[in-house]
């Protein structure tokens, strides 16, 4: 019983979406990572309001947030012309 409490929660908490857009591996793996800087930039901004971090702490979390996920769509390649 405590398994499908967990994956319930799981699932209330961290609600995957469908990716629609036209379907590569690399797109699916953005994808994937911008829902989850979505996800916690939500939870950083939940925390400051709530008083739990101060402007500077969440603004300084989101630029990491930010840096991880601009690295991401560079490493993935996104974007680039490989056509040539």
């Amino acid at each position: 019983m405590d398994d499908y409490n967990q994956v319930d929660k799981n699932n209330f908490l961290y609600q995957p979406y469908r990716y629609l857009g036209e379907f590569t591996p690399q797109n699916f793996i953005f994808n994937a990572n911008l829902q989850e800087f979505s996800q916690r930039v939500t939870y950083i901004c939940n925390l400051q309001t709530g008083g739990k971090l101060s402007v500077l702490e969440c603004y300084e979390g989101i630029e990491n947030l930010w840096q991880q996920l601009t690295q991401s769509y560079s490493v993935l390649g996104i974007g680039e012309d490989t056509s040539e």
